[in-house]
Formats: C-alpha cells, sequence, structure tokens
C-alpha cells in the first residue's frame, strides 16, 4: 500500500500529541473534498483551548477519513476544545448527509481501494476468505501522532480483530 498519506501530517507536532480520526460512511465527492478541505482549515485556524490556539492539524485521508491532531504536550488540551471537534464532525455530518460516527463499520484496503465492511459481515468475510490476517485494516482507534503514523493502517491480525481469525478455516 502506498504510505503516501505520511506526507501530509506535519512534523511540528509532537509524537504524543492526540489524535481523533472519523470514518465516513461514504466517500467524499471531489465538490464536497474542496468545500471540507475549506471547514477544516477555518476550524483549526480557529480552535482554542484555555483561550490560546491550538497547535493543530485536520486534513481528510483517502476521501473518507477525516482526522484531526492537537499537540497539548506544551499546555493540555481542555474539554470545551474536545468537544469542539464533536460539534464540528456533527455539523460535517449534517452539511454533507454522511454518518462520521459510526463504530460499527470496519474500513479494509482491499484491491487498491477502501472496503467498508459492517462488523455485524466480519466473520462471514473471514470464514470466506474475503478479509485475512494479512488484509489491511484501519485502526481508527489510534490515540497519539506517532500510533496514527506507524499503527494506522495495519493488518487485521495485528489489531484488535486478531481474535477473530480462529474462525477461518483450516
Amino acid at each position: 500500500m502506498n504510505q503516501q498519506y505520511l506526507s501530509a501530517i506535519p512534523q511540528n507536532l509532537h509524537p504524543a500529541s492526540k489524535v481523533w480520526v472519523y470514518q465516513s460512511s461514504r466517500l467524499f465527492s471531489m465538490n464536497e473534498v474542496f468545500e471540507l478541505e475549506t471547514l477544516l482549515t477555518a476550524f483549526v485556524n480557529e480552535w482554542e483551548s484555555h483561550g490560546a490556539p491550538v497547535k493543530g492539524f485536520a486534513n481528510l485521508f483517502f476521501g473518507r477519513f477525516i482526522v484531526f491532531i492537537a499537540d497539548d504536550t506544551d499546555s493540555k488540551i481542555c474539554g470545551r476544545a474536545i468537544d469542539g471537534v464533536a460539534r464540528f464532525v456533527k455539523e460535517i455530518e449534517t452539511k454533507f448527509q454522511l454518518h462520521l460516527l459510526d463504530r460499527l463499520a470496519l474500513a479494509f484496503y482491499i484491491k487498491e481501494k477502501v472496503e467498508i465492511l459492517p462488523l455485524s459481515h466480519l466473520n462471514y468475510a473471514i470464514e470466506n476468505g474475503f478479509v485475512t490476517k494479512e488484509t489491511l485494516y484501519f485502526n481508527n482507534l489510534v490515540q497519539t501522532k506517532q500510533e496514527f503514523e506507524t499503527r494506522w493502517i495495519i493488518p487485521a491480525g495485528q489489531s484488535w480483530l486478531a481474535t477473530k481469525f480462529s474462525l477461518e478455516k483450516a
């Protein structure tokens, strides 16, 4: 898999910076991408914690994942700033008529594209070889910039899904 997305991540943010990954229920259209980029830039430019600007970043990856990073190594990010991300995400859901908070939808990289699989279909996909231990999985549970850079896209067998592979046919 092409790891060029890593070059979009600012290197001036500390590896322990907080990360939030929101997975869209569908791809954004090209027009939506342009509009979303403007909205994300405006959000980051106005993002504050305790009245001070948050040293942050937001971007869309693979046309489907909105990622926020906040460097709170110098001053901790307050609850209000974190709540601001949640409110903004809900605004995006409404504006673009999609879902960003569905934690029961899993994303895999299959045949050079991102495929979404409902958690309820995972056992079937494993039993029938559509998803294997080696299938790349988007681990949206990463919590830091360092984890995002090294553990966001990993083989499914190295994620929390590892226990599911006991269902594989011998």
